[in-house]
């Protein structure tokens, strides 16, 4: 049974005749007649009943018309699915997130992708460092990546800049410099500093020892941890002072006073995606992701 023996035998159902079937379907009559001719002798039984009058259901005709319309209806609901998937409107799309960007950037892509992709299910997963993403992106595990661009990248990465954020000062509440408007870098020179982790696996780590460097001043004691969450805890702690991007101030949390700096230093955020042809529904995700954090 081919899908056009299903739509010449519903068409005749619901023209009961042939000349008016056959109309319908822009073929001759004698070919729609040879058609279901055909589907019979496949199915071994009479679908219809003729007479130069009327055109009438067997009974086998009777319960294929049920049979033929779901078939019609899933091959309709089929073609709508892969025209979705074509045009990127569905799919699952996996997106990593740079620590310093969980908190602030990761709610309002989820959001936005919501209300403007619907049919797109992501899968989210935040506080991971540079090399773990680019890592994910090379594997498969990530279609797209919010990183920080400061550390080269594999060739096989694209890596688009969207924006470029200040720095910041993360203080103790009880901090004797909390109660500034904004302090120069300079005067953390004998605080312990708590940083993302050394070895190339934290851009942020070399670039807060280079801020500090440009301050003039080298910190007295790092503390090392690997998550933007548990640095903030341990400044609300009292293990040290912080720098970080701006936006981990979204990042509340009771204990802990966010200041500018006097010194305008800064770090990129960019979106990467594997160099070479993506999915339609991660390429779509992608220009959501660059239209609401693009400034």
């Amino acid at each position: 049974m081919e899908l056009r023996h299903v739509r010449y035998f519903l068409a005749l159902v619901e023209e009961c005749h042939f000349g008016r079937a056959a109309q319908r379907l822009h073929v001759a009559q004698s070919a729609l007649s040879q058609q279901l001719k055909q589907l019979e002798r496949q199915l071994g039984t009479p679908l219809f009943t003729r007479s130069t009058r009327r055109v009438e259901l067997t009974e086998a005709g009777r319960h294929l018309v049920t049979h033929a319309r779901s078939i019609l209806a899933e091959v309709a609901r089929a073609e709508e699915q892969m025209a979705l998937l074509a045009t990127g409107r569905t799919g699952r799309v996996s997106i990593g997130f740079v620590g310093t960007a969980t908190y602030d950037v990761l709610p309002r892509i989820a959001r936005t992708v919501r209300a403007q992709l619907p049919g797109v299910s992501l899968e989210l997963r935040g506080e991971l460092l540079n090399p773990e993403l680019v890592e994910g992106l090379l594997g498969g595990s990530y279609d797209l990546a919010l990183l920080r661009t400061d550390t080269p990248v594999d060739a096989a990465v694209e890596v688009t800049t969207l924006r470029s954020e200040r720095l910041v000062a993360v203080l103790p509440t009880g901090h004797p410099l909390a109660g500034r408007r904004e302090i120069p870098l300079a005067a953390l020179a004998d605080e312990p500093i708590v940083v993302h982790p050394s070895r190339d696996r934290s851009s942020m780590h070399g670039r807060v020892l280079a801020a500090c460097a440009r301050a003039g001043f080298e910190p007295s004691a790092l503390v090392e941890v690997g998550e933007t969450a548990t640095l903030v805890v341990f400044v609300a702690a009292g293990h040290g002072v912080a720098l970080v991007p701006e936006s981990v101030q979204s990042l509340r949390l009771d204990g802990v006073t966010y200041l500018p700096l006097a010194e305008t230093e800064t770090v990129d955020l960019g979106l990467a995606r594997r160099a070479g042809p993506n999915s339609p529904a991660a390429e779509q995700v992608a220009a959501v992701i660059e239209a609401c954090v693009r400034r």
